[in-house]
């Protein structure tokens, strides 16, 4: 594995998101200096904090799943999840609703789903579950050791044992068809296959592989942190500061100081001042990246951007007892659905969404007798889909309401007392390019050592990490690229040596 050469002794990494602040307590634990320049006022990235009316509104991800990753690196300093965060199994990890009224609870303990799948399809489609979930296991397990907890220097990298065991299990085919094979209830796939949206792919292109995704859904488990998802931020950077690193918020990074050889030597925030470093870790979305470094690499052919998302948070006077914490409300349509986001650049016509109860779990994310609904909708980037979200937004929003009062939420569009709506427009404010929070899709020619690499040609001291780079999007990916990048200046055996004292799952 190539690392950095020379001296390491301090690293700056730019950007307090979950990648960012992963890196810094791997490198802090490898003994190195560490400074950390955020350019917002708190730490999180995309996981950000919004507090409005009293309300505690999570602005990125809602799904935490993988916590051993998490573990690993709390350890990485000597620290512990546990001291840190109180994180909570949600039972069930998902309800997914359909259109002909049917609803399906989704269960991690493997007998309490086959129960369920038995229930709400047969017991047939239950041993094809047991079948799914074993294939769903040595899938992840193939994939964990060799192409996703691991530094490509080349496309190369990828002969191993592994990619012969991979190939057996058919993670070179394609998603839909793969899950069919185990499952024949269209409902029950869509349940196993949806999560290739997160990569930015539909299911029947999405190489079989992403199953990897429902793995740590559906098996690995969900699970919510008291006080939201922010809080894992604001827990690493807590971890980060007393492992004795520099952690300062309000400091945006606006050049690198390099060598003639392409050395970056410093660095030069928005005020004026000037950090001196041995290394840099950037982790910001790849444009700004590419802006900071003054060139982008070359590529046969452009990125291609994932799918972006049309977001309302919504602080209620009442909830739904039929939601759970997360909830999947299917539309009756699906592969047209797919079409409209990737290549018409299309609003869904029959929307599928997921609704977030945060809430349920923790109460105390909204003022007493108040509840906060998280509502995610699929929508296309703003390449593929150049929408006026001005004049759009107010009109999807009423839609996307009229639709969840039809599927149970009745009087929701009433019983709104604040809310807060994002739309790609939003996201390309804040720097993710074509508007889409999800970065680079996870095509063949966008995954594994063909995607963007976290070690910079032409600067040699400076390495990446965040959803843009490898292992990809995701919490516990970003998580990983964190460590990932630590290993590039550290060296793997340093960095790999921290293990968690204990697993979660």
């Amino acid at each position: 594995m190539k690392t950095v050469q020379g001296p390491t002794d301090h690293v700056v990494v730019v950007g307090a998101g979950l990648s960012g602040l992963s890196a810094a307590l791997h490198l802090l634990g490898a003994g190195r200096r560490v400074t950390v320049l955020e350019r917002a006022g708190v730490p999180g990235g995309r996981a950000g904090l919004l507090e409005l009316d009293g309300y505690r509104i999570d602005t990125g991800p809602t799904v935490l799943t993988m916590p051993d990753i998490l573990e690993e690196a709390f350890a990485a300093t000597g620290g512990s999840l546990a001291d840190r965060l109180d994180l909570r199994p949600l039972h069930p990890a998902y309800r997914a609703q359909f259109v002909d009224g049917s609803a399906l609870d989704v269960h991690t303990d493997p007998a309490v789903m086959e129960s369920e799948i038995s229930r709400f399809a047969g017991g047939r489609e239950a041993l094809g579950y047991r079948r799914l979930r074993a294939w769903l296991s040595e899938l992840y397990r193939v994939q964990m050791r060799s192409f996703i907890d691991s530094n490509f220097d080349s496309p190369l990298s990828l002969l191993t044992p592994d990619l012969a065991r991979l190939a057996v299990l058919g993670g070179f085919g394609r998603l839909q068809p793969r899950i069919a094979r185990f499952i024949q209830d269209e409902r029950l796939q869509r349940v196993f296959s949806f999560q290739s949206l997160y990569a930015g792919v539909p299911p029947a292109r999405a190489l079989a592989a992403y199953a990897v995704i429902a793995y740590m859904d559906t098996v690995a488990g969900v699970y919510f942190p008291r006080g939201g998802m922010h809080a894992v931020a604001e827990a690493l950077a807590a971890e980060a500061a007393h492992a004795g690193g520099d952690v300062r918020y309000g400091t945006e990074v606006a050049a690198l100081e390099r060598t003639d050889g392409g050395r970056v030597t410093a660095v030069r925030t928005a005020h004026g001042e000037r950090i001196g470093c041995d290394a840099v870790v950037l982790t910001l979305d790849l444009p700004g990246v590419y802006a900071l470094l003054g060139r982008a690499p070359r590529r046969p052919v452009p990125l291609r951007w994932s799918p972006s998302a049309f977001v309302l948070h919504a602080g209620t006077r009442r909830t739904w007892p039929h939601l759970a914490h997360h909830t999947l409300s299917f539309g009756g349509a699906w592969g047209r659905t797919f079409a409209e986001l990737t290549r018409f650049g299309r609003l869904m016509s029959d929307p599928s969404v997921l609704v977030t109860r945060p809430t349920a779990t923790d109460p105390s994310l909204a003022p007493e007798g108040r509840h906060l609904h998280y509502v995610l909708a699929p929508c296309p980037n703003l390449e593929t889909g150049p929408i006026d979200w001005d004049r759009t937004a107010p009109g999807y929003q009423e839609r996307l309401m009229e639709e969840l009062e039809k599927r149970g939420m009745e009087g929701f569009r009433a019983s709104v007392e604040t809310q807060r709506v994002v739309t790609p427009a939003d996201w390309a404010a804040e720097g993710h390019a074509a508007g889409t929070p999800f970065s680079a899709a996870h095509t063949f020619a966008q995954t594994g050592p063909f995607r963007s690499r976290n070690l910079v040609h032409g600067a040699e001291n400076v390495v990446l990490a965040g959803c843009g780079t490898v292992p990809g999007v995701g919490v516990p990916t970003v998580l990983i690229s964190g460590k990932l990048a630590a290993a590039r200046i550290a060296g793997d055996r340093a960095v790999s040596r921290h293990r968690p004292r204990r697993s979660l799952l």
